[in-house]
């Protein structure tokens, strides 16, 4: 394309919206533009708008309207999930790239549907995994990946938040629960390492712990096995006390990551080895949304493919699903073996300073109690 920046329209201005993409914005000012909000809400159309100096602000209803303007080149998809596929569509339709959180739909039949129509229209179709250009995840990664630990045997993750009473992500309809919302996290990052889907998923769910999750999980517990016999664990839970962490262990070695998929917190990265003193990686808090829109932004500019592609959306739903029949049936559930996935590698890896911590906020609550 002509220009030297693309022009995006934010879609969705929810929590993480306001508290996390708007000022990741910000700093991808250098190749990225935002010049439309689009919400359903008018009173954060109007101030939002003021705050962040963009030009124009549309409601959903004229969100089509938005796509035939010639305004923008793409548009960031921060919707709830029930949304991801139909805004998705649109957007690819009517000739306009696509950067849409995760997960990309809400089943594999939809996110399918979204990859092909993104391969027949020609627009860029990415989804939103920002671990991907953090540095601590790509460095654990790397480690491993040299064959600095080993060979690496297995993973194992926990994952947990206090969710408020009441909060989107307890809303069953809307794409709620752990699984969707955070438990994503740990099936992307155990695929990054082992650099395929699992072979068999085993599950069990507990709902009906309080109030927050009678339409729910409160938690789920999670076994993954993998090719040559190696494994993968996790639990993820709306009612635990805050962790984010993984290990990962291999013949001669192991890593741990605290604070692994946070956005608002330092990380440490411990790599301990056979015979050999611990070393310790400490990473500073910083802005993981404006690299994920600058490296976007580049691949249009330059008509490169994104590495977090829509494939990669789709096969994390392939586990998401097998991991929901599993829980239903109460039996291990078989995938599909594939061929080798993509990979993100240090290269990718992009620093941007941390965002306000405070920024304007019109018309959300912190979904966390804690």
């Amino acid at each position: 394309m002509a220009r030297d920046k693309v022009r995006y329209a934010l879609v969705g201005l929810g929590h993480i919206a306001q508290t996390a993409v708007l000022p990741g914005f910000v700093n991808a000012k250098n190749n990225s533009e935002l010049v439309a909000l689009v919400s359903g809400d008018e009173e954060k159309r109007e101030k939002l708008t003021k705050k962040y100096q963009v030009e124009y602000s549309f409601d959903y209803s004229d969100y089509r309207k938005l796509l035939y303007s010639g305004l923008v080149d793409a548009v960031y998809i921060s919707l709830p999930n029930h949304m991801h596929a139909r805004f998705t569509v649109d957007a690819l339709q009517a000739g306009v790239h696509v950067l849409c959180e995760k997960p990309l739909a809400m089943n594999v039949e939809d996110a399918k549907v979204m990859a092909q129509v993104s391969e027949v229209t020609g627009s860029k179709l990415m989804t939103a995994y920002r671990l991907h250009f953090q540095r601590a995840n790509l460095k654990a990664l790397e480690i491993a990946r040299a064959g600095q630990i080993g060979d690496v045997r297995f993973f194992n993750s926990i994952f947990s938040m206090r969710v408020k009473e009441g909060n989107i992500r307890t809303d069953k309809r809307r794409g709620g629960g752990p699984l969707f919302d955070i438990g994503i996290y740990c099936i992307n990052a155990t695929r990054s390492f082992f650099g395929e889907l699992p072979e068999q998923v085993f599950a069990f769910a507990n709902q009906g712990f309080d109030k927050r999750s009678l339409e729910v999980d409160e938690m789920l517990s999670v076994v993954m096995k993998f090719s040559g016999g190696r494994m993968a664990t996790f639990i993820v839970s709306f009612a635990g006390n805050h962790q984010a962490v993984y290990d990962v262990v291999g013949t001669t070695g192991c890593l741990r990551l605290e604070n692994a998929y946070e956005y608002y917190n330092d990380m440490t990265l411990y790599y301990s080895k056979l015979s050999a003193p611990t070393r310790t990686y400490k990473y500073k808090k910083s802005d993981q949304f404006g690299p994920e829109i600058v490296y976007f932004s580049d691949c249009i500019l330059n008509n490169k493919t994104p590495e977090t592609n829509a494939t990669e959306g789709v096969l994390d739903l392939m586990v998401i699903e097998a991991i929901m029949q599993s829980v239903k049936s109460r039996k291990p559930v078989n995938l599909t073996a594939l061929s080798k996935t993509l990979h993100p590698t240090l290269k990718q890896a992009i620093h941007r300073p941390a965002v306000d911590n405070k920024p304007v906020r019109v018309h959300i609550e912190n979904p966390s109690m804690d």
